[in-house]
């Protein structure tokens, strides 16, 4: 899985989503049941180190993709569990083939 771009990107899609469930359970704990910040000190790292790792594998996959499918690539980055959505959509419509060498 980490010896390919598609593989990588694949695995940060899906751990920047568990990492925005993290933040976002740390924050409801936070501002809502008992305003302790610990959850948010945890995933709040580890969210951002994710969140780059992600834009990092998306922006090497781009000589595979076409600029409106790299440019979705990186704007689901943005909304909570969006990586989730788009790698779904992309290994759907063939955009992660391992053996794709050319832009679509």
């Amino acid at each position: 899985m980490f010896s390919s771009a598609v593989g990588r990107f694949r695995l940060l899609a899906l751990a920047e989503a568990v990492s925005w469930a993290g933040l976002l359970i740390g924050m409801f704990f936070k501002y809502v049941v008992v305003e302790n910040e610990i959850g948010v000190k945890i995933f709040g790292p580890v969210h951002g180190a994710i969140f780059v790792g992600y834009v990092l594998v998306t922006l090497m996959l781009a000589d595979r993709w076409d600029r409106k499918t790299l440019i979705l690539g990186l704007v689901a980055s943005i909304p909570p569990f969006g990586t989730v959505v788009f790698e779904r959509w992309a290994n759907r419509t063939g955009r992660l083939d391992e053996a794709q060498t050319a832009k679509d």
